[in-house]
């Protein structure tokens, strides 16, 4: 939730932020972090597993969306993304693998990794400048970070 938190903080509108991993890896618990440095009230983030996007207000919107249970995305106006996605607010996208060829050019991507029972790995890369800049000053912020490039 930390990380999440920090790089929320530092989140600007039309953002999208693209989550992947294993079950239970801790997804949504990033995006509470991201809600809450978007400056949003409260716990009620939740996984929207079933109605797929949930939109949360804070300084910028957070749409969050939930494709676990999505089969095949032929075209994503038909379950409403396309307007979420290019919106002014932040999006965050759990199990986006499964557009992965749908996805804008311009992202963060996000992997969560079960290192053991306590821990985490948590890949983070940026597709385009701006969010280029987001993740070096969120690696200000969080200190220790890896650049593979």
């Amino acid at each position: 939730m930390s990380i999440g938190k920090s790089l929320g903080r530092l989140l600007s509108s039309g953002d999208v932020v693209c989550l992947t991993g294993e079950l239970g890896a801790g997804k949504t618990c990033f995006v509470k972090g991201l809600a809450q440095g978007l400056g949003i009230r409260g716990t009620g983030v939740t996984s929207p597993t079933f109605i797929i996007i949930r939109e949360y207000k804070g300084r910028l919107p957070l749409y969050h969306i939930d494709l676990y249970r999505i089969g095949v995305v032929a075209d994503l106006r038909d379950i409403g993304m396309e307007e979420v996605i290019y919106g002014r607010g932040v999006t965050a996208i759990e199990w986006a693998e499964r557009i992965s060829d749908r996805l804008p050019g311009e992202r963060i991507e996000i992997t969560l990794r079960y290192e053991d029972e306590k821990t985490r790995l948590i890949e983070m890369n940026a597709f385009g400048r701006h969010h280029r800049e987001v993740l070096k000053k969120a690696a200000g912020e969080l200190g220790e970070i890896t650049d593979s490039r």
